[in-house]
């Protein structure tokens, strides 16, 4: 089979907390996609922005109805390859562990410390195991696009970072703050993986953009941060990362390198079960995410 293939950019957009919808797409239609791992968190909003195809799906579904533990991140990664994915940005809501990053600051995350517990982190599994690194764990292509829409928008970015992601739904406790910010983390949420790690199997290009909304419980300020401040930061933060998609899909649709992207063929050499010893099921509930090195 062919390790190369060609194909016009399709960007996915994963929207998290306060974004629910893109602004300026045309052809807007709201459409189920299945899943053989289940439902996705929502329909996902299929459109073209200036001539570019786009894809959205809201993380925590419309109104910010499903939990962080309760996603079914595979689901939504399955689904979104299914649509046509090949470049996906993930937008997330995240707090502060450092003073230099302040609630309104778009860090474009390049590094994750996953202390999730409670989730499913693969798509492969017994009858059909494989293997792929995460050593570099987002697509740093795909990042310097994202860099300079940013830039472009006028949106106050941080190029590199570390984003602690933590279970919840609660959040961390004053030691545990303290912990992270010893490790070195930057930032702390609670949904970029497994996320960016089912990204990764699926072949799809990620990057991760971490919207600031306040300093975690660390900061001595942080008991005089009142809900309502948060949400304002949160719902500015929303309209920043819209305006970042409208200045980022052009970019990414020029992007001539964008075919022999490393992310595009991480399955190449991961696959370690015997053709022979593979579940025939596991084969089939992986047509989208691993099709191109199962088929025929």
């Amino acid at each position: 089979m062919n390790s190369r293939i060609a194909f016009a950019p399709v960007i996915g957009v994963l929207g998290g907390s306060g974004v629910y919808d893109i602004d300026g797409l045309s052809g807007k239609r709201w459409v189920k996609v299945d899943s053989p791992f289940g439902e996705p968190s929502d329909e996902l909003l299929f459109g073209d922005l200036d001539g570019q195809r786009m894809v959205f799906l809201p993380r925590h579904g419309r109104g910010h109805r499903i939990p962080p533990s309760e996603i079914n991140f595979r689901a939504n990664v399955d689904a979104l390859k299914r649509s046509g994915v090949t470049d996906l940005i993930s937008v997330s809501a995240v707090g502060s562990l450092r003073e230099e990053l302040p609630p309104g600051t778009f860090v474009i995350v390049d590094q994750f410390v996953d202390r999730t517990f409670d989730r499913n982190k693969s798509f492969f599994g017994t009858g059909l195991v494989a293997h792929v690194s995460m050593a570099h764990p987002v697509c740093r292509r795909l990042g310097d696009h994202v860099e300079a829409a940013a830039r472009a928008a006028g949106i106050t970015v941080v190029r590199g970072g570390t984003y602690l992601v933590m279970e919840g739904p609660q959040f961390s406790t004053l030691a545990e703050s303290e912990l992270y910010r010893g490790w070195g983390c930057d930032v702390i949420g609670m949904t970029n993986m497994p996320e960016a790690k089912l990204a990764r199997e699926a072949e799809i290009c990620y990057t991760t953009v971490a919207m600031v909304t306040d300093f975690d419980c660390w900061h001595p300020g942080h008991d005089a941060v009142t809900v309502n401040q948060i949400i304002q930061v949160l719902l500015a933060n929303a309209d920043k990362a819209r305006s970042l998609v409208r200045h980022a899909a052009p970019m990414i649709a020029r992007d001539g390198s964008a075919t022999a992207c490393t992310c595009r063929h991480v399955l190449d050499h991961a696959l370690i079960t015997a053709p022979e010893a593979r579940d025939p099921g596991m084969i089939a509930r992986l047509d989208a995410v691993a099709g191109r090195v199962l088929g025929p």
